[in-house]
Order: structure tokens, then sequence, then C-alpha cells
């Protein structure tokens, strides 16, 4: 039988909620910043981006990727817990580029897709390191 001491205090919890909408939020902050400065060199090189889903994919979850490490990194949080969570972003493509190579998706939901698995992996990865993502250590 748990008993209170056993769980943590709500206030993890909300710490690690808080924590979570922050890394979406920085994710998608690095999206459009890092977004734009990808189109602009590309720009300037006088460069089309390549127009395949997996390209885009790529690009997504590297800027995506970038917002977020820089976020964990000014919360406090060590390399690890950041490549963990930049794995989490990448993960859903290992498995949903050989679907879409096999038609097993259609073309045009990658990305749909992505961001479907995306957030449970980083959920799941959070939860792994519960205590440092909902204790007061960081924020």
């Amino acid at each position: 039988m748990a008993t209170t001491t056993d769980r943590p205090p709500a206030t993890d919890w909300r710490r690690f909620l808080r924590h979570y909408l922050e890394m979406i939020a920085a994710m998608f902050v690095g999206m459009a910043v890092f977004g734009l400065a990808v189109q602009g060199v590309l720009t300037l090189a006088g460069l089309d981006a390549p127009g395949a889903e997996e390209w885009t994919s790529l690009e997504m979850a590297a800027e995506m990727s970038a917002g977020m490490v820089i976020w964990m990194r000014y919360r406090g949080h060590g390399w690890a817990s950041s490549l963990e969570m930049t794995a989490a972003m990448f993960a859903p493509l290992a498995v949903l580029f050989p679907l879409l190579w096999l038609g097993a998706i259609p073309a045009g939901s990658l990305m749909l897709l992505e961001h479907l698995v995306m957030l449970p992996a980083m959920l799941l990865v959070m939860l792994r390191r519960r205590a440092e993502y909902g204790g007061a250590t960081h924020g």
C-alpha cells in the first residue's frame, strides 16, 4: 500500500507539466527561428531546399531540437538529457521513413505522423527522468 510519502508532491507534477509545455514552445520557436535562418542561407546561396518529404522532416526535427536543447541548457539540464530529448525528436523518423518508402503511409502525411509520435516520445523520455523534469532544481 502506497503512502503519501511514496508519491511525488503535486507541485512536482505541475513543474513536470510546465517543463513539457515549455519544451514544446521552445521547439516551435526553434522551428521558426532556425527555419528562417536555413531558408535565408539557401536564398543567399541561390539554392532551393530539397523538396523531399524526408528532407523537410529531418530539417524540422533538427530545428525543433536546436530550440529545445538551447532551452534545456538554459534551464540547467545536462547534455545527456538534452541528447536523449533530441533522440526522441528523430526516433520517429527511423520508423516512419521505411513506412513511407514502402507506401504504407501516404505521401504528404509524414510531418503530421512525425509530430503525433514525437510528442509522446518526448513525454516518455521525461517520465524516465521524472525527478529531473519535475524537481525544483530546474526552474
